[in-house]
């Protein structure tokens, strides 16, 4: 894992926030080249809001264009019954517990929104 890595784990799923921290945040930290990669790791109820809004999932793909990566959890994504809809949205799933562990332990660069 590199240190110039960013990693977002958004769990808060508030319209607002989602568009004006996390979004923002993550595009404008590639756009500006204050890490050379982004991702965000989309977690409970936050998936639920990526299936079902439409605001939320034009502002993924625009930071997307960018480049920002975007993955979420599996689990999650089960527990909700909403695998279908994220797989239609083109979102990566995965199960992210072991990789989160790692990625702490290895003291990445993370931000918990």
């Amino acid at each position: 894992m590199d240190n110039n890595n960013l990693y977002i784990l958004w769990t808060n799923d508030n319209i607002e926030t989602s568009i004006n921290m996390v979004i923002m945040y993550a595009k404008a930290s590639l756009l500006k080249k204050w890490w050379d990669k982004v991702k965000v790791i989309v977690w409970g109820d936050t998936l639920k809001l990526v299936a079902e809004n439409k605001e939320i999932q034009q502002a993924i793909n625009q930071a997307k264009h960018i480049g920002v990566e975007f993955s979420g959890c599996l689990a999650c994504a089960t527990n909700l019954n909403v695998v279908d809809k994220l797989k239609d949205f083109d979102l990566d799933l995965k199960y992210w517990g072991e990789d989160l562990t790692k990625l702490i332990k290895n003291k990445e660069h993370l931000i918990t929104v």
